[in-house]
């Protein structure tokens, strides 16, 4: 007689509320139902409604918890702030939740700014595994600084010639260290919440951390890890061009696809593509440099500048009328999409882990300007380790200069061998991602402890 069949196992995936973080979860959702696993996909209520549903998915429900935002969707500027409030709110809501409906919940999964999530799992026995969508690098640099090198960076930290050597990691530098690790950095919150992620590994048996990113693209990092922890690669976590019911966009895009009809107009690899992400914001004047050292170029560009809430920032650029006969600028656009056409022969980019890994996929160049955060660790890699773009440098009042912005963007689009490295890194990740490859499978067997539970 046939066993009678199993349910699926279900997983309660919880997400930060920012599109860097609802894209990649939805891409990580969307790999588990195709594996017969249900996700329950649960971020902030203030934003959730956002979401650009294309059509429902079999296997996938939404839940919330609470960020204290719950009435409006809101990207408040202070960051220190909305992480309080977040797990302030969250951590009730979550409880709520998870006393009502709990029981059912073979894992939960918690993503990257949300280690609360993991505490509260444990009050309810639950196992918790950490999703976490910035490089392998960079929480091994957040562990080594809460495990002693702490003290030393911030010694040092305003020193020009400082470098410092962590296990598995290339030479970092001032400029390529978190900006959260500078104690003048209004931000206290980030390197709080980084803080009790380490803690929250500490606490566990053998703990385990999927990562976006694969195997290849960051050896090193993942085998200093072991002594630690388990880092599991299951990246690159992007959509398919032809996938259109994962929506979870919580910005327009343009409905008419403008700027593909324009881009099809264009030489291969002819054309520079400008954006900055979904939070990363330049000030007017460093814009107007921009736009300068764009126009210097005379090569065609695609610029995203999101529409401004700032009445100072509306004005617009002064040699506007220039700009669109060269190129062309959109508040917002698909950017798979756009990477993925064989005109873009080049990404001018806040160096974002999202922004950098997909322009990593797409087999297309960097030119990289980070402004906060992991960027300029993001940067580092690409510009020493991945050898797949360059670095803008900043004169002395932290400015990036026109003519620095187009000899960068010259260099990258005629240098052979960066070329030659993006087409190699884009191999790599789509194999790891096929049948048989690393992430392929490290998903896989993630499915299979599941279902065993």
């Amino acid at each position: 007689m046939a066993d009678q069949q199993q349910p699926p196992p279900q997983v309660l995936l919880v997400t930060f509320a920012s599109q860097g973080h609802i894209n990649p979860s939805l891409q990580f959702a969307n790999k588990l139902i195709n594996n017969g696993v249900h996700v329950t996909l649960m971020s902030a209520s203030s934003m959730i409604h956002q979401f650009n549903k294309a059509s429902p998915v079999h296997g996938l429900s939404y839940a919330y918890y609470s960020d204290g935002y719950d009435h409006a969707f809101q990207l408040t500027g202070d960051t220190n702030h909305y992480l309080s409030e977040t797990k302030r709110h969250g951590t009730q809501s979550l409880r709520d939740f998870l006393a009502d409906q709990g029981t059912r919940f073979t894992s939960i999964v918690y993503c990257t700014l949300l280690p609360w999530v993991a505490t509260v799992a444990r009050e309810f026995h639950i196992p918790a595994t950490l999703l976490w969508f910035q490089p392998a690098s960079l929480l091994n640099i957040c562990y080594h600084y809460f495990k002693g090198y702490d003290e030393i960076i911030t010694k040092n930290i305003d020193d020009p010639m400082f470098t410092v050597q962590m296990p598995g990691l290339p030479p970092l530098s001032r400029h390529d260290l978190p900006s959260f690790f500078i104690p003048s950095n209004p931000q206290a919150m980030p390197l709080l919440t980084m803080k009790e992620h380490v803690e929250v590994l500490d606490q566990e048996t053998n703990p385990r951390v999927l990562v976006n990113t694969f195997d290849l693209l960051e050896t090193e990092a993942i085998k200093a890890a072991d002594k630690w922890y388990s880092m599991v690669g299951i990246g690159p976590l992007m959509p398919n061009l032809a996938e259109t019911s994962m929506g979870g966009d919580l910005f327009k895009v343009t409905k008419e696809h403008r700027e593909m009809e324009w881009l099809n107009t264009k030489p291969e690899t002819s054309v520079i593509y400008v954006a900055f992400g979904s939070l990363s914001t330049l000030a007017k004047p460093q814009m107007e440099l921009l736009a300068k050292g764009l126009l210097e170029t005379g090569r065609p560009f695609l610029w995203v500048i999101r529409e401004s809430t700032d009445e100072q920032e509306k004005d617009p650029l002064s040699r506007l009328n220039e700009l669109k006969k060269l190129g062309m600028i959109v508040p917002w656009c698909s950017q798979v999409q756009v990477l993925s056409h064989p005109s873009i022969g080049c990404f001018l980019t806040h160096s974002g882990w999202n922004s950098t890994f997909e322009s990593l996929v797409s087999g297309v160049p960097m030119v990289t300007f980070p402004q906060w955060v992991d960027q300029g660790t993001n940067s580092k890699l690409v510009q020493d380790v991945w050898k797949t773009g360059v670095r803008l440098r900043q004169n002395e009042d932290g400015m990036v200069e026109g003519g620095e912005i187009k000899r960068c963007l010259e260099m990258v689009m005629g240098g052979e061998e960066i070329k030659k490295n993006a087409k190699k890194w884009k191999d790599l990740a789509k194999e790891a991602v096929e049948e048989g490859g690393t992430s392929y499978n490290n998903i896989k067997a993630f499915v299979e402890e599941l279902t065993n539970k």
